[in-house]
């Protein structure tokens, strides 16, 4: 039986990217040797990184702007202190909207001050605060796009002179905006772009060297960028994956194609969530992530029913997160519109049996 993948990551990618990527594995480039043996100093894999790095900027219409493309290791936990370590000299700006902009808070308080320039907390984050006042003299703005676990995203962004930085992991490629409006950019692959293992920085260079402390080469962007991402030997598979998946991209389209497919996917299930009157939606309709559609069951006599008739339809990995149960359907690029239906329909095969 098919199965529908609604896993928060590591999540679906494209067959075909599977299928391209096994064959590597076993095989690369007709080498005899495979992708996770060869060296990363050779030159069939300098050329998966150089066009992975490019591939990334040309999709966000960065080119020529003055950035550089990383893939580095340590997840998007490791730039919440590397963003500080890089970039924070006196105070900076947190808008917190969810657990992981928490987390980035509590790295950055390591450098210096920390202003939390509005939050949802005390809501448990089901919203994104709106009108709060940016304070002058931040060494920079924080924001999280789209948060994971409780199902928003910010629509708009806002406008400033203040140096912008920005946690991507569960959105990035799959909506189209001007990138340029950020200095700093970061996401882990295990959403929208590979397999767990590589995190993708896209940083303006000019924003670097302001910071008067020492920085540990490993943690120092200018180290990265100085060595093209091969400073240390780089996650192989994840970047070659994930050059894989931003062809995929590119071939149908670029972000705008994967835009108007996303937009779909959450139309539908959204839709049926507000017309049941089994569920419920947890993030303000306004706020609602076109990743990660959170609800709830309003009846829980119907838990058991509901789980049986969803695992039956082969969907997987539906389960809400600890912090505000219920279910969560993530909805990453590479999901088909018919995995959504077949959620959509268990759904209202639910409300025609209770």
């Amino acid at each position: 039986m098919k199965k529908h993948n609604f896993s928060a990551g590591p999540c679906i990618l494209p067959q075909e990217v599977f299928k391209e990527a096994s064959q590597a594995v076993l095989d690369f480039n007709n080498s005899g040797l495979s992708i996770l043996e060869i060296s990363h100093r050779s030159k069939d894999f300098v050329d998966v990184m150089e066009e992975a790095r490019s591939l990334v900027l040309e999709l966000l219409g960065l080119e020529g702007k003055g950035y550089k493309t990383l893939f580095l290791q340590g997840g998007a936990s490791t730039q919440f202190l590397m963003t500080a370590y890089n970039l924070l000299q006196t105070k900076a700006g947190y808008l917190n909207t969810g657990t992981w902009s928490d987390k980035a808070i509590k790295e950055a308080k390591l450098f210096g001050e920390i202003v939390e320039v509005a939050s949802s907390k005390d809501s448990n984050f089901n919203f994104i605060p709106k009108g709060y006042n940016i304070p002058k003299g931040l060494d920079y703005l924080h924001l999280t796009s789209n948060n994971t676990i409780f199902g928003t995203q910010l629509k708009d962004f806002p406008s400033t002179d203040t140096t912008l930085v920005c946690d991507m992991s569960s959105d990035i490629f799959s909506r189209q905006m001007d990138f340029s409006q950020f200095d700093l950019i970061y996401a882990g692959a295990q959403k929208n772009m590979g397999p767990a293992g590589a995190t993708v920085v896209v940083i303006k260079e000019d924003i670097l060297g302001k910071v008067n402390r020492q920085i540990p080469s490993m943690l120092n962007y200018q180290t990265h960028i100085s060595k093209s991402s091969m400073f240390n030997t780089p996650p192989v598979f994840s970047v070659y994956t994930s050059m894989l998946t931003l062809k995929w991209i590119k071939k149908l389209g670029g972000i705008s194609a994967v835009e108007e497919l996303n937009e779909k996917k959450a139309k539908l299930i959204y839709s049926e969530i507000d017309v049941n009157p089994l569920f419920e939606g947890f993030a303000a309709k306004e706020d609602r992530s076109m990743m990660n559609a959170t609800f709830k069951l309003l009846n829980d006599d119907l838990k058991e029913t509901f789980d049986a008739m969803w695992k039956e339809a082969g969907i997987n990995g539906i389960n809400g997160h600890r912090s505000i149960g219920g279910y969560r359907a993530s909805m990453y690029n590479a999901l088909s519109l018919e995995s959504v239906a077949t959620l959509v329909d268990v759904m209202g095969d639910l409300e025609r049996k209770a």
